[in-house]
């Protein structure tokens, strides 16, 4: 038993030296540790999702700064716009994907619906009818 309190009173101090349990406290709020194949599967979708975000980001800074006279300027800024805007909104709601899911996990309800596959497919949808009907008239 007194070895037992030793160490919760060791974990105690680790957590208030490193943060660790108020930003787990902050970020999850309360349930228990899910299987850690789920929390590592839940990481892996937020980092996909990420990296779909900076693709995004990247398509608008290079359709802005490498399209030359294929585009019309202000169709050129419109669309690199779009692709720049949904690429931060994609960074944010991943993230917010990413702790609502962790938080479902943790308390045993239903994992949240993922909204962010149709709007990026809307988005390329839209980018790639432009681009296309551009290519075609010039």
């Amino acid at each position: 038993m007194t070895q037992k309190v030793a160490t919760q009173d060791e974990e105690n101090r680790l957590s208030e030296r490193t943060g660790r349990s108020l930003l787990n406290w902050a970020l999850l709020r309360s349930g228990e540790d899910p299987d850690p194949r789920f929390t590592l599967a839940n990481e892996r979708t937020y980092l996909a999702w990420i990296r779909t975000a900076t693709a995004l980001v990247a398509a608008g800074l290079g359709l802005e700064a490498f399209s030359g006279n294929l585009l019309a300027p202000v169709v050129r800024s419109s669309l690199a716009a779009l692709l720049l805007v949904v690429g931060g909104v994609i960074a944010v709601a991943s993230f917010a994907h990413w702790i609502g899911a962790e938080r479902a996990l943790r308390t045993g309800r239903r994992l949240p619906t993922p909204v962010m596959a149709p709007v990026v497919g809307g988005v390329l949808f839209v980018c790639a009818a432009v681009l296309t009907i551009a290519v075609v008239n010039s």
